[in-house]
Protein backbone atom coordinates (compact mmCIF):
# COMPACT_ATOMS: atom_id res chain seq x y z
CA UNK A 1 0.00 0.00 0.00
CA UNK A 2 1.01 3.76 -0.87
CA UNK A 3 -0.31 6.63 0.91
CA UNK A 4 -3.26 6.36 0.62
CA UNK A 5 -6.59 7.26 2.61
CA UNK A 6 -10.17 5.88 2.73
CA UNK A 7 -13.80 5.84 4.31
CA UNK A 8 -15.44 3.54 6.22
CA UNK A 9 -19.18 3.36 5.43
CA UNK A 10 -21.20 0.22 5.13
CA UNK A 11 -23.98 0.01 2.45
CA UNK A 12 -26.45 -0.60 5.21
CA UNK A 13 -26.10 3.03 5.76
CA UNK A 14 -26.53 4.74 2.78
CA UNK A 15 -29.27 6.87 2.31
CA UNK A 16 -32.02 6.12 0.29
CA UNK A 17 -35.79 5.49 0.03
CA UNK A 18 -36.04 2.16 0.82
CA UNK A 19 -35.56 1.30 4.66
CA UNK A 20 -31.66 0.51 4.10
CA UNK A 21 -28.48 1.48 2.21
CA UNK A 22 -28.60 -0.49 -0.95
CA UNK A 23 -27.19 -0.87 -4.66
CA UNK A 24 -28.98 1.78 -6.00
CA UNK A 25 -28.22 5.61 -7.57
CA UNK A 26 -27.07 6.42 -4.01
CA UNK A 27 -24.82 3.69 -4.10
CA UNK A 28 -22.98 5.51 -7.32
CA UNK A 29 -23.07 8.42 -6.13
CA UNK A 30 -21.56 7.42 -2.72
CA UNK A 31 -18.62 6.24 -5.27
CA UNK A 32 -18.65 9.88 -7.20
CA UNK A 33 -18.24 11.49 -3.42
CA UNK A 34 -14.88 9.37 -2.71
CA UNK A 35 -13.83 9.85 -5.90
CA UNK A 36 -14.27 13.79 -5.68
CA UNK A 37 -12.73 13.31 -1.95
CA UNK A 38 -9.61 12.19 -2.96
CA UNK A 39 -10.12 8.50 -1.67
CA UNK A 40 -8.59 5.25 -2.41
CA UNK A 41 -10.47 2.87 -0.39
CA UNK A 42 -13.99 2.08 0.24
CA UNK A 43 -14.15 -0.08 3.22
CA UNK A 44 -17.24 -1.60 3.90
CA UNK A 45 -18.56 -4.29 6.59
CA UNK A 46 -19.59 -8.02 5.73
CA UNK A 47 -21.91 -8.22 2.43
CA UNK A 48 -23.87 -11.16 4.19
CA UNK A 49 -27.44 -11.58 5.17
CA UNK A 50 -28.19 -10.49 9.06
CA UNK A 51 -29.77 -12.88 11.00
CA UNK A 52 -33.12 -11.74 12.80
CA UNK A 53 -35.14 -14.59 14.58
CA UNK A 54 -35.54 -15.82 17.07
CA UNK A 55 -33.12 -13.24 18.76
CA UNK A 56 -32.70 -9.59 16.59
CA UNK A 57 -29.49 -8.77 16.64
CA UNK A 58 -29.65 -8.34 12.88
CA UNK A 59 -25.29 -8.32 12.41
CA UNK A 60 -23.95 -8.75 9.71
CA UNK A 61 -20.91 -10.88 11.90
CA UNK A 62 -23.99 -13.14 12.66
CA UNK A 63 -25.36 -14.26 9.32
CA UNK A 64 -27.01 -17.24 7.83
CA UNK A 65 -24.16 -17.90 5.49
CA UNK A 66 -20.54 -16.92 5.27
CA UNK A 67 -20.81 -16.75 1.28
CA UNK A 68 -24.68 -15.50 0.07
CA UNK A 69 -25.15 -11.30 0.31
CA UNK A 70 -28.06 -9.44 1.93
CA UNK A 71 -31.37 -9.48 0.02
CA UNK A 72 -31.39 -5.86 1.39
CA UNK A 73 -29.12 -4.45 -0.76
CA UNK A 74 -30.52 -5.48 -3.64
CA UNK A 75 -32.24 -2.42 -5.87
CA UNK A 76 -35.63 -1.85 -5.83
CA UNK A 77 -35.15 0.44 -8.67
CA UNK A 78 -33.49 -1.74 -10.87
CA UNK A 79 -35.86 -4.48 -10.46
CA UNK A 80 -38.67 -1.58 -11.53
CA UNK A 81 -36.54 -0.76 -14.66
CA UNK A 82 -36.49 -4.29 -15.39
CA UNK A 83 -40.06 -4.18 -15.71
CA UNK A 84 -40.14 -6.55 -12.57
CA UNK A 85 -41.71 -4.55 -10.20
CA UNK A 86 -44.00 -1.61 -10.28
CA UNK A 87 -43.91 1.81 -8.81
CA UNK A 88 -47.23 1.14 -7.22
CA UNK A 89 -46.34 -1.76 -6.00
CA UNK A 90 -42.88 -0.05 -4.35
CA UNK A 91 -44.41 2.59 -2.96
CA UNK A 92 -46.84 0.89 -0.95
CA UNK A 93 -44.42 -0.60 1.45
CA UNK A 94 -43.63 1.34 4.77
CA UNK A 95 -40.04 0.94 4.70
CA UNK A 96 -40.07 3.21 8.41
CA UNK A 97 -40.48 6.87 9.10
CA UNK A 98 -37.26 7.28 10.17
CA UNK A 99 -34.37 7.95 7.34
CA UNK A 100 -31.51 7.98 9.68
CA UNK A 101 -32.82 4.60 11.43
CA UNK A 102 -33.11 1.15 9.97
CA UNK A 103 -35.91 -0.52 10.65
CA UNK A 104 -35.11 -4.41 10.31
CA UNK A 105 -38.86 -5.46 11.32
CA UNK A 106 -39.92 -4.12 8.62
CA UNK A 107 -37.59 -5.18 5.99
CA UNK A 108 -38.23 -8.86 6.92
CA UNK A 109 -41.40 -8.66 6.74
CA UNK A 110 -42.33 -6.41 3.98
CA UNK A 111 -39.22 -6.62 1.53
CA UNK A 112 -39.09 -10.41 0.87
CA UNK A 113 -42.73 -10.22 -0.61
CA UNK A 114 -41.94 -7.53 -3.11
CA UNK A 115 -38.41 -9.70 -4.13
CA UNK A 116 -40.90 -12.85 -4.75
CA UNK A 117 -42.86 -11.15 -6.91
CA UNK A 118 -39.88 -10.20 -8.79
CA UNK A 119 -38.84 -13.66 -9.02
CA UNK A 120 -42.41 -14.90 -10.11
CA UNK A 121 -41.97 -12.31 -12.74
CA UNK A 122 -38.31 -13.24 -13.83
CA UNK A 123 -39.19 -16.67 -15.76
CA UNK A 124 -35.15 -16.74 -14.28
CA UNK A 125 -35.38 -20.46 -15.11
CA UNK A 126 -35.10 -19.87 -18.57
CA UNK A 127 -32.01 -17.55 -18.33
CA UNK A 128 -28.62 -19.03 -19.48
CA UNK A 129 -26.88 -16.16 -17.26
CA UNK A 130 -29.10 -17.85 -14.17
CA UNK A 131 -28.12 -21.10 -15.07
CA UNK A 132 -24.57 -20.07 -15.43
CA UNK A 133 -24.68 -18.79 -12.18
CA UNK A 134 -26.19 -21.66 -10.69
CA UNK A 135 -23.27 -24.21 -12.53
CA UNK A 136 -20.46 -21.92 -11.13
CA UNK A 137 -22.08 -21.30 -7.44
CA UNK A 138 -23.37 -24.76 -7.02
CA UNK A 139 -20.49 -25.24 -4.28
CA UNK A 140 -22.29 -23.09 -1.74
CA UNK A 141 -25.69 -22.20 -3.32
CA UNK A 142 -27.35 -25.25 -2.75
CA UNK A 143 -26.74 -25.36 0.66
CA UNK A 144 -27.41 -22.07 1.40
CA UNK A 145 -31.05 -22.05 -1.13
CA UNK A 146 -32.12 -25.43 0.54
CA UNK A 147 -31.50 -24.49 4.23
CA UNK A 148 -33.09 -20.95 4.07
CA UNK A 149 -36.31 -22.60 2.39
CA UNK A 150 -36.22 -25.15 4.98
CA UNK A 151 -35.57 -23.08 7.75
CA UNK A 152 -38.69 -20.85 6.19
CA UNK A 153 -40.92 -24.07 5.92
CA UNK A 154 -40.33 -24.92 9.95
CA UNK A 155 -41.39 -21.35 11.31
CA UNK A 156 -37.49 -20.12 11.34
CA UNK A 157 -36.97 -23.17 13.81
CA UNK A 158 -32.99 -23.88 14.57
CA UNK A 159 -31.64 -26.56 12.08
CA UNK A 160 -31.02 -28.68 15.21
CA UNK A 161 -34.65 -28.55 15.93
CA UNK A 162 -36.08 -29.77 12.02
CA UNK A 163 -36.81 -33.56 11.26
CA UNK A 164 -33.88 -35.76 12.57
CA UNK A 165 -33.87 -36.54 8.81
CA UNK A 166 -33.56 -32.94 6.95
CA UNK A 167 -31.19 -31.74 10.10
CA UNK A 168 -28.85 -34.38 9.84
CA UNK A 169 -28.62 -34.22 6.05
CA UNK A 170 -30.12 -38.03 5.21
CA UNK A 171 -29.61 -38.25 1.08
CA UNK A 172 -33.25 -39.07 0.72
CA UNK A 173 -34.40 -36.07 2.71
CA UNK A 174 -32.29 -33.52 0.93
CA UNK A 175 -34.00 -34.96 -2.49
CA UNK A 176 -36.98 -34.83 -0.70
CA UNK A 177 -37.13 -31.56 0.48
CA UNK A 178 -35.48 -30.24 -2.61
CA UNK A 179 -38.48 -31.47 -4.90
CA UNK A 180 -41.36 -30.28 -1.87
CA UNK A 181 -39.65 -27.06 -1.65
CA UNK A 182 -38.38 -26.78 -5.40
CA UNK A 183 -40.20 -23.27 -5.93
CA UNK A 184 -38.69 -21.60 -2.80
CA UNK A 185 -34.81 -23.17 -3.01
CA UNK A 186 -35.24 -21.34 -6.72
CA UNK A 187 -36.48 -18.20 -5.29
CA UNK A 188 -33.38 -17.96 -2.83
CA UNK A 189 -31.04 -18.84 -5.73
CA UNK A 190 -32.86 -16.12 -7.71
CA UNK A 191 -32.50 -13.50 -4.72
CA UNK A 192 -28.22 -14.34 -5.36
CA UNK A 193 -28.18 -14.20 -8.84
CA UNK A 194 -29.38 -10.65 -8.89
CA UNK A 195 -27.49 -9.62 -5.46
CA UNK A 196 -23.88 -10.84 -7.66
CA UNK A 197 -25.14 -9.05 -10.65
CA UNK A 198 -25.88 -5.72 -9.04
CA UNK A 199 -22.91 -5.78 -6.57
CA UNK A 200 -20.53 -6.55 -9.20
CA UNK A 201 -21.97 -3.85 -11.19
CA UNK A 202 -21.33 -1.40 -8.67
CA UNK A 203 -17.60 -2.88 -7.61
CA UNK A 204 -17.03 -2.00 -11.12
CA UNK A 205 -18.12 1.42 -11.44
CA UNK A 206 -15.98 2.08 -8.17
CA UNK A 207 -12.55 0.57 -9.46
CA UNK A 208 -13.59 2.45 -13.08
CA UNK A 209 -12.56 5.54 -10.63
CA UNK A 210 -9.92 3.97 -9.07
CA UNK A 211 -11.86 3.29 -5.58
CA UNK A 212 -10.67 0.16 -4.17
CA UNK A 213 -12.95 -1.84 -2.06
CA UNK A 214 -11.95 -2.98 1.31
CA UNK A 215 -14.16 -6.03 2.45
CA UNK A 216 -14.72 -7.46 5.82
CA UNK A 217 -14.23 -11.25 6.69
CA UNK A 218 -16.04 -12.35 10.12
CA UNK A 219 -13.56 -14.93 11.71
CA UNK A 220 -16.46 -17.16 13.12
CA UNK A 221 -20.12 -17.72 11.48
CA UNK A 222 -23.74 -17.83 13.15
CA UNK A 223 -24.91 -21.09 14.48
CA UNK A 224 -27.99 -21.15 12.85
CA UNK A 225 -26.31 -21.02 9.43
CA UNK A 226 -25.94 -22.70 6.30
CA UNK A 227 -22.76 -23.56 7.08
CA UNK A 228 -22.66 -25.17 10.36
CA UNK A 229 -25.97 -27.11 9.42
CA UNK A 230 -23.79 -28.15 5.51
CA UNK A 231 -20.05 -28.99 7.45
CA UNK A 232 -20.99 -29.84 11.24
CA UNK A 233 -18.05 -31.61 11.72
CA UNK A 234 -15.83 -28.72 10.83
CA UNK A 235 -17.46 -27.40 14.16
CA UNK A 236 -17.44 -27.93 18.37
CA UNK A 237 -20.65 -29.36 18.52
CA UNK A 238 -21.89 -32.40 20.44
CA UNK A 239 -23.96 -35.09 20.04
CA UNK A 240 -26.95 -33.46 19.99
CA UNK A 241 -25.58 -30.72 17.38
CA UNK A 242 -25.70 -28.06 20.06
CA UNK A 243 -22.45 -26.15 20.38
CA UNK A 244 -20.36 -27.12 23.12
CA UNK A 245 -18.25 -24.14 23.31
CA UNK A 246 -18.83 -20.57 21.53
CA UNK A 247 -16.80 -18.02 21.10
CA UNK A 248 -15.76 -14.68 23.35
CA UNK A 249 -13.47 -12.79 24.42
CA UNK A 250 -12.77 -11.89 28.34
CA UNK A 251 -12.91 -9.11 29.65
CA UNK A 252 -11.63 -5.65 27.69
CA UNK A 253 -12.01 -2.19 27.07
CA UNK A 254 -15.63 -2.81 26.06
CA UNK A 255 -16.89 -5.28 28.50
CA UNK A 256 -15.61 -5.68 32.17
CA UNK A 257 -17.46 -9.36 32.28
CA UNK A 258 -16.26 -10.57 28.65
CA UNK A 259 -18.46 -10.77 26.41
CA UNK A 260 -19.99 -14.03 24.73
CA UNK A 261 -20.38 -13.98 21.33
CA UNK A 262 -22.34 -17.29 20.75
CA UNK A 263 -21.15 -18.10 17.17
CA UNK A 264 -19.50 -21.56 17.33
CA UNK A 265 -16.00 -22.76 17.46
CA UNK A 266 -14.49 -24.27 14.89
CA UNK A 267 -12.83 -27.86 14.86
CA UNK A 268 -9.22 -26.76 13.79
CA UNK A 269 -7.67 -30.33 13.52
CA UNK A 270 -10.93 -31.21 10.79
CA UNK A 271 -9.64 -27.97 8.85
CA UNK A 272 -6.06 -28.95 8.83
CA UNK A 273 -7.30 -32.55 7.29
CA UNK A 274 -9.04 -31.18 4.65
CA UNK A 275 -6.20 -28.49 3.72
CA UNK A 276 -8.21 -25.73 5.28
CA UNK A 277 -10.51 -26.17 1.40
CA UNK A 278 -13.77 -24.24 3.88
CA UNK A 279 -11.92 -21.55 4.66
CA UNK A 280 -9.58 -21.78 1.17
CA UNK A 281 -13.01 -21.25 -0.23
CA UNK A 282 -14.56 -18.79 1.97
CA UNK A 283 -11.42 -16.46 1.26
CA UNK A 284 -11.28 -17.43 -2.44
CA UNK A 285 -15.11 -16.13 -2.98
CA UNK A 286 -14.68 -13.40 -0.94
CA UNK A 287 -11.80 -12.06 -2.86
CA UNK A 288 -14.01 -12.03 -5.43
CA UNK A 289 -15.88 -9.35 -4.24
CA UNK A 290 -13.88 -7.13 -3.07
CA UNK A 291 -9.99 -5.71 -3.29
CA UNK A 292 -8.49 -6.00 -0.33
CA UNK A 293 -10.11 -8.14 2.95
CA UNK A 294 -10.12 -7.10 6.56
CA UNK A 295 -10.18 -9.97 8.80
CA UNK A 296 -11.69 -10.15 11.99
CA UNK A 297 -10.51 -10.93 15.14
CA UNK A 298 -7.33 -12.05 13.77
CA UNK A 299 -5.54 -12.72 16.91
CA UNK A 300 -8.21 -16.08 16.83
CA UNK A 301 -6.49 -17.56 14.08
CA UNK A 302 -3.43 -17.67 16.77
CA UNK A 303 -5.20 -18.71 20.06
CA UNK A 304 -9.22 -18.24 20.31
CA UNK A 305 -10.97 -17.81 23.72
CA UNK A 306 -13.46 -20.30 24.14
CA UNK A 307 -16.55 -20.46 26.73
CA UNK A 308 -18.14 -23.62 28.05
CA UNK A 309 -22.09 -23.28 26.38
CA UNK A 310 -24.11 -21.68 28.86
CA UNK A 311 -21.59 -20.67 30.82
CA UNK A 312 -20.32 -16.74 31.55
CA UNK A 313 -17.10 -15.49 29.47
CA UNK A 314 -15.30 -15.31 33.25
CA UNK A 315 -14.96 -19.32 32.89
CA UNK A 316 -13.61 -19.09 29.08
CA UNK A 317 -9.93 -19.86 28.60
CA UNK A 318 -7.50 -19.81 25.65
CA UNK A 319 -6.89 -22.77 22.92
CA UNK A 320 -4.48 -22.58 20.58
CA UNK A 321 -5.93 -21.81 16.81
CA UNK A 322 -4.02 -22.91 13.08
CA UNK A 323 -1.70 -20.11 13.25
CA UNK A 324 0.41 -19.44 10.14
CA UNK A 325 -0.61 -23.14 8.87
CA UNK A 326 -3.75 -21.24 7.78
CA UNK A 327 -2.26 -18.59 5.22
CA UNK A 328 0.78 -20.61 4.16
CA UNK A 329 -2.24 -22.63 2.47
CA UNK A 330 -3.51 -19.71 1.24
CA UNK A 331 -0.25 -18.57 -0.17
CA UNK A 332 0.26 -22.15 -1.60
CA UNK A 333 -3.56 -22.05 -3.16
CA UNK A 334 -3.70 -18.41 -3.79
CA UNK A 335 -0.87 -16.49 -3.87
CA UNK A 336 -0.20 -13.10 -2.01
CA UNK A 337 -3.36 -11.36 -1.01
CA UNK A 338 -3.87 -7.98 0.23
CA UNK A 339 -5.25 -8.58 3.76
CA UNK A 340 -5.68 -6.27 6.72
CA UNK A 341 -5.52 -7.77 9.90
CA UNK A 342 -7.72 -7.00 12.94
CA UNK A 343 -5.25 -7.69 15.99
CA UNK A 344 -7.21 -5.51 18.41
CA UNK A 345 -7.79 -6.64 22.11
CA UNK A 346 -5.46 -8.41 24.38
CA UNK A 347 -2.36 -8.97 22.42
CA UNK A 348 0.80 -11.60 23.12
CA UNK A 349 3.92 -12.09 21.64
CA UNK A 350 2.68 -14.86 19.62
CA UNK A 351 0.05 -13.37 18.05
CA UNK A 352 2.35 -10.19 16.97
CA UNK A 353 5.02 -12.53 15.60
CA UNK A 354 1.86 -14.02 13.32
CA UNK A 355 1.43 -10.32 12.12
CA UNK A 356 4.82 -9.98 11.80
CA UNK A 357 5.18 -13.49 9.52
CA UNK A 358 2.58 -12.88 7.33
CA UNK A 359 3.84 -9.15 6.73
CA UNK A 360 0.13 -7.69 6.42
CA UNK A 361 -0.76 -4.40 7.65
CA UNK A 362 -2.42 -4.50 10.94
CA UNK A 363 -4.71 -1.65 12.68
CA UNK A 364 -3.95 1.01 14.95
CA UNK A 365 -7.00 2.53 16.83
CA UNK A 366 -6.12 5.84 18.11
CA UNK A 367 -9.00 6.35 20.41
CA UNK A 368 -7.23 3.01 22.08
CA UNK A 369 -4.46 5.25 22.84
CA UNK A 370 -6.15 6.64 26.07
CA UNK A 371 -7.06 3.55 27.66
CA UNK A 372 -4.53 3.84 30.36
CA UNK A 373 -2.19 6.51 31.11
CA UNK A 374 0.84 5.06 29.29
CA UNK A 375 2.54 7.62 26.98
CA UNK A 376 5.79 4.99 26.67
CA UNK A 377 6.78 3.14 23.55
CA UNK A 378 4.55 0.01 24.84
CA UNK A 379 1.27 2.11 23.95
CA UNK A 380 0.84 0.85 20.02
CA UNK A 381 -1.76 3.63 19.75
CA UNK A 382 -0.32 6.72 20.10
CA UNK A 383 0.32 8.68 17.03
CA UNK A 384 4.28 9.47 17.71
CA UNK A 385 4.36 5.16 18.10
CA UNK A 386 2.71 4.00 14.69
CA UNK A 387 4.53 2.85 12.11
CA UNK A 388 4.43 2.79 8.60
CA UNK A 389 3.23 -0.79 7.92
CA UNK A 390 -0.11 -0.12 9.29
CA UNK A 391 -3.75 0.93 8.87
CA UNK A 392 -4.53 3.89 11.09
CA UNK A 393 -8.23 4.48 12.09
CA UNK A 394 -9.80 7.24 14.75
CA UNK A 395 -11.99 4.81 15.54
CA UNK A 396 -14.11 1.79 13.61
CA UNK A 397 -17.59 0.49 13.49
CA UNK A 398 -17.34 -0.92 17.05
CA UNK A 399 -16.69 2.39 18.46
CA UNK A 400 -18.03 5.80 19.18
CA UNK A 401 -17.63 8.51 16.71
CA UNK A 402 -14.97 10.69 18.26
CA UNK A 403 -17.10 12.94 19.47
CA UNK A 404 -19.25 10.95 21.05
CA UNK A 405 -16.57 8.71 22.81
CA UNK A 406 -14.25 12.35 23.82
CA UNK A 407 -17.83 13.42 25.46
CA UNK A 408 -18.34 10.34 27.45
CA UNK A 409 -14.65 10.23 28.77
CA UNK A 410 -13.69 11.23 32.49
CA UNK A 411 -12.85 14.89 33.28
CA UNK A 412 -9.40 13.26 34.00
CA UNK A 413 -9.44 11.46 30.32
CA UNK A 414 -10.29 14.05 28.37
CA UNK A 415 -7.57 16.01 30.14
CA UNK A 416 -4.98 13.41 29.03
CA UNK A 417 -6.39 13.73 25.01
CA UNK A 418 -6.26 17.34 25.56
CA UNK A 419 -3.10 17.78 26.86
CA UNK A 420 -1.96 14.94 24.39
CA UNK A 421 -2.53 16.99 21.28
CA UNK A 422 -2.12 20.59 22.92
CA UNK A 423 -5.38 21.20 22.20
CA UNK A 424 -6.80 22.23 26.02
CA UNK A 425 -9.52 25.09 24.85
CA UNK A 426 -10.93 23.63 21.57
CA UNK A 427 -14.79 23.14 22.09
CA UNK A 428 -16.16 19.20 22.65
CA UNK A 429 -18.09 18.99 19.36
CA UNK A 430 -14.68 19.66 17.14
CA UNK A 431 -12.49 17.17 18.61
CA UNK A 432 -13.08 15.11 15.77
CA UNK A 433 -10.97 17.36 13.60
CA UNK A 434 -8.33 16.92 15.87
CA UNK A 435 -8.19 13.03 15.19
CA UNK A 436 -8.76 13.48 11.33
CA UNK A 437 -5.70 14.93 11.26
CA UNK A 438 -3.63 13.28 13.61
CA UNK A 439 -4.66 10.09 11.29
CA UNK A 440 -3.99 11.75 8.05
CA UNK A 441 -0.35 13.08 9.00
CA UNK A 442 1.00 9.81 11.16
CA UNK A 443 3.33 7.32 9.32
CA UNK A 444 0.84 4.99 8.72
CA UNK A 445 0.77 3.95 4.94
CA UNK A 446 -2.98 4.07 4.58
CA UNK A 447 -5.62 5.95 6.79
CA UNK A 448 -9.45 4.87 7.11
CA UNK A 449 -11.69 7.47 8.90
CA UNK A 450 -15.49 7.09 9.90
CA UNK A 451 -17.31 9.19 7.43
CA UNK A 452 -18.81 9.65 10.68
CA UNK A 453 -15.67 11.73 12.12
CA UNK A 454 -15.46 13.43 8.90
CA UNK A 455 -18.62 15.16 9.39
CA UNK A 456 -18.38 15.60 13.12
CA UNK A 457 -21.41 13.53 14.79
CA UNK A 458 -21.44 12.02 17.68
CA UNK A 459 -23.01 8.70 19.74
CA UNK A 460 -26.26 8.59 17.98
CA UNK A 461 -23.90 7.82 15.02
CA UNK A 462 -22.53 4.92 16.44
CA UNK A 463 -23.28 1.71 14.06
CA UNK A 464 -22.08 -1.14 16.56
CA UNK A 465 -21.59 -1.44 20.91
CA UNK A 466 -19.88 -4.60 21.06
CA UNK A 467 -20.49 -4.82 24.71
CA UNK A 468 -24.19 -4.85 23.73
CA UNK A 469 -26.14 -7.31 21.25
CA UNK A 470 -29.22 -5.13 20.67
CA UNK A 471 -30.20 -1.85 19.06
CA UNK A 472 -26.86 -2.38 17.27
CA UNK A 473 -26.53 -1.49 12.50
CA UNK A 474 -29.56 0.66 12.73
CA UNK A 475 -27.65 4.34 11.74
CA UNK A 476 -28.17 5.40 8.36
CA UNK A 477 -27.00 9.42 6.69
CA UNK A 478 -29.94 10.99 6.23
CA UNK A 479 -30.73 12.62 2.97
CA UNK A 480 -28.64 15.35 2.11
CA UNK A 481 -25.85 14.95 4.26
CA UNK A 482 -23.51 13.92 1.35
CA UNK A 483 -22.35 17.16 -0.15
CA UNK A 484 -20.14 18.95 -2.07
CA UNK A 485 -18.54 20.89 0.42
CA UNK A 486 -18.17 18.12 3.01
CA UNK A 487 -16.39 15.97 -0.12
CA UNK A 488 -14.21 19.38 -1.02
CA UNK A 489 -13.04 19.52 2.99
CA UNK A 490 -11.99 15.37 3.12
CA UNK A 491 -10.34 16.44 -0.47
CA UNK A 492 -8.13 18.99 1.50
CA UNK A 493 -7.40 17.54 4.49
CA UNK A 494 -6.31 14.48 2.43
CA UNK A 495 -4.12 16.87 -0.16
CA UNK A 496 -2.32 18.52 3.06
CA UNK A 497 -0.96 15.36 4.49
CA UNK A 498 -0.17 13.56 1.05
CA UNK A 499 -2.59 10.92 0.90
CA UNK A 500 -4.65 11.57 -2.41
CA UNK A 501 -5.37 9.22 -5.06
CA UNK A 502 -3.12 10.05 -7.85
CA UNK A 503 -4.79 7.34 -10.31
CA UNK A 504 -8.13 9.44 -9.91
CA UNK A 505 -8.86 11.66 -13.01
CA UNK A 506 -10.74 13.82 -11.23
CA UNK A 507 -8.37 14.29 -8.24
CA UNK A 508 -5.91 15.21 -11.31
CA UNK A 509 -8.36 17.67 -12.81
CA UNK A 510 -9.03 18.93 -9.25
CA UNK A 511 -5.25 19.54 -8.67
CA UNK A 512 -4.35 21.20 -12.43
CA UNK A 513 -7.48 23.25 -11.29
CA UNK A 514 -5.32 24.32 -7.96
CA UNK A 515 -2.26 25.40 -9.24
CA UNK A 516 -3.72 27.52 -11.99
Amino acid sequence: MSRSAGILMPVSSLPGKYGIGCFDEEAYRFVDFLEKAGQTYWQILPLNPPNHAPVAYDSPYQSFSAFAGNPFYISLDALLQEGLLTREEIDAVDFGSNPGRIDYDKLFALRMPLLHKAYERSGIADREDFQAFLRENAWWLDDYALFMAVRDYFKEAEWPDWPEDISRRWPNAIDYYNRVLYYDVEFQKFIQFVFSRQWNALKAYANARHIQIIGDIPIYVYFNSADVWAHPDLFQLNENNRQSAVAGCPPDAFSADGQIWGTPLYRWENHAKDHFGWWMARLWYNFQQCDLLRIDHFRGLDEYFSIPAGKPALDGHWEKGPGMALFHQMWQNMGYKPVIVEDLGYMTESVRQMVRETGFPNMKVLQFAFDANDFGASNDYLVHNIPEHCVVYPGTHDNDPINGWFGSLSADGQRLVRDYFGQKTLSKSRMHEVFVRAAMMCRAETCVIQLQDHMGLGAEARINDPSHQENNWHWRLSPGMLTDALAQEIFETTRRYGRLNWASESVQAALAAYKA
